[in-house]
C-alpha cells in the first residue's frame, strides 16, 4: 500500500550553486575596488552591493575611469547572478507547491478508491503504532488527525490522511465511513471516543469500532455507544508486566510468537473458504500438522465460539477462523490452501 513518496522538499543543490555563483561575485567586486580604487574592505563590499542590487545609494567617492568601467561589468554580471539566485528561490518554493497538491491529490485519489479499509482517529503514540502495524500487514488505513503540525510525517510516511476533527460526521464520511471495514479510535480524550463511536456507529451500523479508554467508567460508556472492543491501555501494560514476573516462560513465548518477526515463526488467524479443499473434513484428515508442521492452538467458530486446543476430530467449517502458530512459510502455503480449491502440498486421506 505504500510506495516510496518522499516528502516535498527544496533542492538544495540550486541553492547552493546560487549562493556560491553570488560569493564569487561579491569576492571579485570588493577585491576589485580594493584594487583599483584603494578603498577599505568594508567600502568595498558596500560598493559592491549596491551596485549588483541597483538599489542606487550614494557611491564611496567618484570611481576612477577604471573603476566605473569595472563597476559596469560588476552590475551586468552581478545583476544576473542576483536573478538566478532569486529565481532558483523562487522555482524552488513553486516545485514544493506543486509536488504537495500532486501528492495530497494522490493521497486523495487513494482514499477515494479504498473499500473495506480501517479508519485510525488520532496519530499520538498509540496511533503511530497502529499504523505500523496495519502498514507491515498491508490492511488499508487512512488516519484522521486534528494537529496540522502532523502533516509533514503523514506525507513522509505517504500515509492517507485527513486534517480535522473525527467527531465530525462529514469528516467520518471524507474518509469513507460507510465503506470501510472498522475504525480505531485512539483520542486522547474519553469523552472524544465515545463521541466518535457514536458518529461512526451511526453512519455504519455493520462497521468494527475498536476504541480506547483511560477510565473504568469510560468503558461501559463506549460498549453502550457501539464499540466492539474497548481497550485500556494501562491495565494492559499493568497485566503484561504482572505476567514478565509471575509468568516469565509465558510471556517470552508470546513475545517471540507475536511481536519477534526475525525468527520466523508467527501466530496468525486464518479464515476457511467456502470455497476450500479443506471444509468439511477433520484437523486429523485435513494433514495440516502432519504435512505442514502446523499446529492449530484454537479455532474461533463462525457463531462466536471459541474452541482452545482442538482434538484432531474438530470439523473445520467454512466461515472458521483457525488459529495457527508456525514457520512464515508454513503459514503461508495453510493461508492459500484455506482460501482456495486449488491443489497443494497437503494430502487428505480417503
Amino acid at each position: 500500500m505504500k510506495p516510496e513518496i518522499k516528502s516535498s522538499s527544496i533542492n538544495p543543490a540550486k541553492i547552493i550553486k546560487g549562493v556560491f555563483v553570488l560569493a564569487v561575485i561579491l569576492c571579485i567586486g570588493t577585491s576589485g575596488y580594493m584594487i583599483i580604487e584603494g578603498w577599505s574592505f568594508l567600502d568595498s563590499l558596500y560598493m559592491t552591493a549596491i551596485t549588483i542590487t541597483t538599489v542606487g545609494y550614494r557611491e564611496i567617492a567618484p570611481p576612477s575611469s577604471i573603476g566605473m568601467i569595472f563597476t559596469i561589468f560588476i552590475a551586468f554580471g552581478g545583476i544576473g547572478i542576483l536573478f538566478y539566485f532569486l529565481s532558483s528561490i523562487a522555482q524552488a518554493m513553486f516545485e514544493i507547491q506543486v509536488k504537495a497538491i500532486i501528492e495530497r491529490r494522490k493521497l486523495g485519489s487513494r482514499m477515494r478508491a479504498m473499500k473495506d479499509h480501517y479508519i485510525v482517529c488520532g496519530f499520538g503514540r498509540l496511533g503511530k503504532i497502529i499504523c505500523q502495524e496495519l502498514h507491515s500487514n498491508r490492511v488499508p488505513f487512512v488516519v484522521i488527525e486534528n494537529r496540522p503540525d502532523m502533516v509533514q510525517v503523514l506525507e513522509h510516511d505517504n500515509t492517507p490522511y485527513i486534517i480535522g476533527d473525527a467527531t465530525n460526521e462529514d469528516v467520518l464520511t471524507e474518509a469513507g465511513v460507510e465503506k470501510a471495514k472498522g475504525l480505531v479510535s485512539v483520542v486522547a480524550s474519553d469523552a472524544d471516543n465515545v463521541f466518535i463511536t457514536m458518529s461512526a456507529k451511526g453512519l455504519n451500523p455493520a462497521l468494527f469500532v475498536l476504541a480506547r479508554a483511560e477510565e473504568e467508567q469510560t468503558e461501559k460508556k463506549l460498549l453502550r455507544a457501539g464499540a466492539t472492543r474497548v481497550v485500556m491501555p494501562y491495565r494492559i501494560g499493568a497485566q503484561k508486566m504482572a505476567h514478565i514476573i509471575v509468568k516469565p516462560a509465558i510471556s517470552d513465548f508470546l513475545e517471540l510468537t507475536v511481536h519477534n518477526r526475525r525468527i520466523g515463526l508467527e501466530m496468525e488467524e486464518v479464515e476457511v473458504s467456502e470455497h476450500s479443499r479443506l471444509n468439511g473434513l477433520t484437523l486429523i484428515d485435513s494433514g495440516i500438522r502432519q504435512e505442514m508442521d502446523v499446529i492449530i492452538v484454537a479455532i474461533k467458530k463462525r457463531e462466536g465460539e471459541m474452541e482452545f486446543n482442538p482434538s484432531s476430530k474438530t470439523r473445520i467449517e467454512a466461515g472458521d477462523t483457525l488459529i495457527a502458530l508456525g514457520k512464515s512459510e508454513d503459514i503461508s502455503k495453510l493461508t492459500k490452501v484455506l482460501s482456495s480449491s486449488e491443489r497443494s502440498s497437503i494430502r487428505t486421506s480417503g
